[in-house]
């Protein structure tokens, strides 16, 4: 079947026109609604004004971004690693053949996969090592469309050993596009725009129940896990309804925007704490046991003793002038824009990959030093502009750029490396 774009509501969709044979017939959804995602935050921050609420910040809408792209980066090595893990199951383990094509079973399918996603949710809150890779996902204090691209490196593949048993049953094909459509339809929840959607609430998981969620308010911590439908947090006794002003973010709060430090911070903090027991079993606790865990507690953190939210509400902002933060801006989608070239197909060889990710990661880091006011990020900015150079030039040919492209990105990059040299000889303060 050939693919087709998709309307913003990825499950509302019939399963004739998404059941596929084979799983590599399976399009790439997330890629396919590019332009309805930029579509959906754009209309969001237009609503947002006419609300008279803030725009999403700059740094934050960055940082989110950052992160999108540091959890597809393994991507440019390992194409669908936990994918071809399930497909193995399947080929070789499976209890059963079930039709690929039959409705009955798309809709069941449907349904296992959001009751294990709930789940595979739950344990990433509850457990420490879960949350280590969760919590990215959460360290925004921001809540906009733009926060539901915020993951970690890490989080599909913790996501895969929940879901692995399904593999004994059920057909790849089915399995890889119940697995797109389920995080699809969690894009639009992450908005303020959306209030209250009547009798829908009951049943489906909506921007009011995921604000919740992702709230450090005490009585909000660990609540409505749910990825489509919030029934299961009903049955589990895991629902809460938005009561109060929603504090977004993590109750151990971030003070900086690099997102290399957002991914692994947490791990540092796991083995840090790991090392405070000489006992096995308390090393094995603090790795299984909730977020938080200490000798004495119980398996999650008690919520009586989680911080109280500060009213009103102050949120971690450093910032640039605004002309640099125009710069930035400008670069940013330079960088995304080559990327979304280059992740849709592998650079040739594995050394040619890995060096784009390893430039992935230079950059990012460097937009991350220049908003957390690093006294190093000037240099690390002239860098990045003339290893931009290097990257046009090994790259031209795979991406298809012309000629005259090329020039201009050329210009781009030597004027903006020598407008640092500038500002680094004449002190320019780039920083508010």
């Amino acid at each position: 079947m050939d693919s087709k774009p998709f309307p913003p509501l990825q499950n509302l969709v019939t399963p004739n026109e998404t059941s596929y044979e084979r799983v590599e017939n399976v399009p790439d959804f997330g890629r396919e609604t590019l332009p309805y995602f930029i579509a959906m935050f754009l209309l969001e921050c237009f609503t947002l004004k006419l609300q008279g609420k803030d725009w999403p910040r700059l740094n934050d809408t960055i940082s989110n971004i950052s992160h999108a792209v540091l959890s597809t980066l393994p991507m440019l090595l390992f194409r669908s690693t936990e994918i071809l893990a399930y497909v193995w199951i399947y080929d070789n383990l499976r209890f059963v053949d079930r039709p690929w094509d039959n409705p009955w079973a798309w809709i069941l399918e449907m349904l296992t996969v959001d009751f294990l996603y709930y789940w595979f949710h739950r344990i990433s809150h509850e457990t420490n090592i879960g949350w280590a890779t969760h919590h990215v996902h959460h360290s925004s204090e921001d809540y906009n469309i733009t926060t539901a691209v915020r993951h970690s490196m890490f989080d599909h593949y913790f996501k895969m050993l929940i879901y692995s048993p399904m593999a004994l049953f059920v057909p790849p094909s089915v399995f890889y596009a119940h697995l797109q459509f389920n995080f699809l339809y969690q894009i639009w929840i992450h908005t303020t725009v959306i209030h209250h959607l009547g009798p829908l609430e009951y049943v489906l998981n909506t921007p009011s129940h995921h604000r919740v969620h992702h709230g450090r308010n005490p009585n909000y911590v660990d609540k409505n896990y749910a990825g489509v439908l919030i029934i299961w947090d009903r049955m589990f006794n895991t629902f809460q309804e938005e009561k109060e002003e929603v504090a977004y973010g993590l109750c151990l709060r971030n003070t900086f925007w690099n997102p290399i430090k957002g991914q692994l911070y947490y791990f540092a903090l796991m083995y840090n704490k790991i090392k405070e027991y000489p006992e096995f079993v308390n090393k094995l606790f603090v790795i299984i046991k909730g977020p938080g865990w200490k000798k004495g507690y119980p398996w999650r953190f008690p919520r009586d003793r989680l911080p109280r939210v500060e009213r009103p509400i102050i949120k971690f902002d450093s910032n640039l002038k605004f002309w640099a933060n125009i710069y930035v801006m400008f670069h940013f989608l330079l960088l995304i824009t080559f990327y979304c070239y280059t992740i849709c197909d592998q650079l040739g060889t594995f050394q040619t990959s890995f060096g784009l990710m390893l430039f992935m990661f230079y950059s990012l880091y460097t937009f991350g030093a220049l908003y957390d006011h690093k006294p190093w990020s000037y240099l690390l900015e002239f860098l990045r502009c003339l290893s931009s150079l290097l990257v046009i030039y090994l790259t031209q040919e795979h991406v298809g750029l012309r000629t005259d492209h090329v020039t201009v990105l050329n210009v781009i990059f030597a004027e903006s490396s020598l407008g640092w040299i500038f500002l680094y000889m004449k002190n320019i303060n780039i920083y508010l």
